[in-house]
């Protein structure tokens, strides 16, 4: 097959949905568009709640309103993509478009890593220091992290992209996913491509990988510190406010484990069970966290209950 060796001219990709599977592509995307309306529906619920009780006004609920950005983001990236392959079948996708979708999916990845480690500290200085916990965690202080979280995943990310931007492919490339990954399209790649292999590498050791770190870091400080609380009420009262921290964190990093374990040792697995752990790496956590935090936070329950309650009336 020929390869693009023009600068002017660029290669197509095609994306993949469940090879074998496209005839029941209409009944695969109904639980596929149940799943982005609850995720959306539910991350824009918890910003509204959180933007109008002044009660919630607060670190924890500050860094909650992150995820849920964050998780927004993560969703609306991928969509177009996932409608275009199981609605219309329309698998094919200009290479500029593939790149900005890559570098949005990882941007917003990292992001989430970044903001479930901030909600980790945010949970260990509460547990520790509850009388100084608000002098601690001021609104200058975690707009600070906000902008330091957000500005390490935009440039981490974009020399991956100029890097791609720079090899060569063929003129027809078929994709893994229904979306772009890093790892997907340097595989397709006929020049070399260890540059932008180790440079994708580092970015995963120096944003996930150390971000996972020093979540488990976090945690055995928090363990140690409720250990330390003499009243057995009052050590399971501190551990109930990490429950739903602690789900998110297992929502977002078991699926990229069992991504990377697959890909890393699945070769002979089934083309469709590598994209349904792609796709459940992508929309499980924006679909399950909303979910959990209204569940298991009293404060975001109660505050739900009661907005439905006043549409009852």
């Amino acid at each position: 097959m020929s390869v693009i060796n023009d600068s002017s001219l660029y290669p197509r990709f095609l994306l993949t949905g469940f090879p074998g599977l496209e005839m029941r592509y209409s009944l695969i995307s109904i639980p596929i568009f149940l799943v982005y309306a609850t995720s959306i529906a539910g991350n824009i619920t918890i910003l509204f709640i959180i933007r109008t009780e002044s009660s919630l006004h607060q670190p924890m609920y500050y860094f909650l309103s992150m995820l849920a950005l964050t998780d927004l983001g993560l969703s609306t990236t991928t969509l177009p993509t996932m409608f275009s392959v199981f609605w219309f079948q329309a698998r094919e996708i200009p290479f500029n478009a593939c790149l900005v979708q890559m570098y949005f999916i990882h941007v917003f990845s990292i992001i989430e890593s970044a903001v479930l480690l901030a909600m980790a500290f945010d949970r260990f200085v509460a547990i520790r220091e509850p009388l100084r916990y608000a002098a601690i965690l001021t609104n200058t202080v975690i707009v600070g992290i906000g902008l330091a979280i957000a500005g390490r995943a935009l440039a981490l990310v974009f020399p991956a992209s100029f890097l791609l931007k720079r090899l060569q492919y063929r003129v027809i490339n078929i994709l893994s996913y229904p979306f772009c990954l890093h790892q997907d399209l340097i595989k397709t790649t006929v020049s070399s491509r260890w540059v932008s292999s180790i440079y994708g590498l580092m970015v995963v050791i120096f944003s996930m990988g150390l971000d996972s770190l020093l979540l488990l870091l976090s945690y055995i400080l928090i363990l140690g510190t409720v250990l330390s609380i003499a009243s057995k009420a009052e050590r399971i009262k501190a551990l109930n406010t990490c429950i739903s921290h602690i789900c998110a964190v297992l929502t977002f990093y078991t699926p990229m484990i069992g991504l990377s374990m697959i890909r890393r040792y699945g070769q002979n697995a089934s083309p469709i069970v590598h994209v349904l752990m792609a796709n459940v790496y992508l929309l499980v956590p924006p679909l399950m966290n909303p979910i959990v935090y209204s569940v298991k936070t009293k404060q975001i329950r109660d505050r739900i209950l009661r907005k439905l309650k006043k549409h009852e009336v």
